[in-house]
């Protein structure tokens, strides 16, 4: 018994010790042992962030690495921040300006609930009102945002905010700015103050006009540009932000200056018309053509590629 006895009692000393020893390293930290919570709830350490969506505070990963995008609206946002992707809407695939970047990545939809579920998101992107929410929802965090609620410019940084990139889209937002009202001065002292400028496209076999912050430039010529609508323009958009032209009223909606979106899957026969060969716009070759499916959206890579198509069209640089 004397034999068992003493391993025991020099194991119960070495544990002691190591407690007194802890508790040492502890108090030399300036730490309070009877203040600690019993588990860790900071979710910084923990790999999650809260993030004030919408819709209230949602638990995100603090740096996500397996995105699903289920809009085209956002995936160039998430693009032009470098975090991975794994699944976007096929629109996105379609964009010549995205194809590269996202060949590896997965076509999804709202509706391809299993598909997701096998991609294994840890943070899922979409628009309010989309189809499945809660679903999507149970696979991985959803945030959602309602579209045009946000400029063009906010809507970046609070998608900075969600990828914890705010930093860097800030940094992004100031400098387009910056540079595409500088090149607006530019412009407007070339086409003059007076001028104004139409954005036309065709979709679905027939011909739209488009008004402020819905795309295809807009953003930037009527807001950083400053420069001119057309009365018509103003009139036509002013409830739903687009409006159907017929071929007769071309001249009626047409500005100085015209900046064609051109799908050419589609019927464009009205540029073969007597009405819009006789336009001031055309007459005076002021019709800039540029391919839809790379215009179409406000994320910050397409505003790129449309700030240096008008630098080189209106400016020839």
């Amino acid at each position: 018994m004397k034999k068992l006895f003493v391993p025991i009692v020099l194991l119960l000393v070495m544990m002691l010790s190591a407690c007194g020893g802890n508790q040492a390293v502890n108090t030399a930290k300036g730490s309070d042992s009877s203040s600690e919570p019993a588990q860790n709830t900071n979710t910084q350490d923990s790999g999650t962030v809260t993030y004030q969506s919408e819709d209230g505070p949602v638990e995100v990963p603090k740096n996500p690495q397996r995105v699903v995008v289920l809009t085209r609206f956002l995936t160039g946002n998430v693009m032009a921040l470098d975090v991975p992707l794994i699944g976007v809407d096929e629109m996105s695939k379609e964009n010549p300006r995205f194809a590269e970047r996202l060949k590896d990545v997965e076509s999804v939809s709202d509706e391809s609930l299993e598909k997701i579920m096998q991609l294994q998101p840890d943070l899922i992107i979409g628009l309010s009102g989309i189809a499945n929410v809660d679903k999507l929802k149970s696979i991985a965090p959803t945030i959602t945002y309602t579209y045009n609620k946000l400029s063009f410019l906010d809507q970046q940084i609070e998608i900075g905010k969600l990828l914890n990139k705010e930093k860097e889209a800030r940094a992004w937002a100031q400098d387009f700015q910056a540079r595409a009202k500088k090149a607006g001065e530019e412009i407007r002292a070339k086409v003059g103050e007076g001028a104004t400028v139409s954005v036309v496209e065709t979709f679905n076999k027939q011909l739209y006009v488009y008004g402020y912050n819905f795309g295809r430039g807009t953003e930037i010529l009527y807001g950083e540009f400053n420069l001119g609508m057309p009365e018509k323009v103003k009139e036509g958009t002013s409830k739903d932000g687009y409006a159907a032209l017929s071929n007769e009223v071309l001249d009626d909606y047409f500005g100085d200056y015209v900046i064609f979106s051109k799908n050419a899957d589609e019927d464009n026969s009205f540029q073969d018309t007597a009405v819009y060969k006789n336009t001031a716009a055309v007459k005076n070759n002021r019709v800039y053509e540029v391919d839809a499916k790379s215009f179409y959206f406000n994320d910050p890579l397409s505003l790129e590629f449309q700030l240096e198509f008008f630098i080189k069209s209106f400016l020839g640089k």
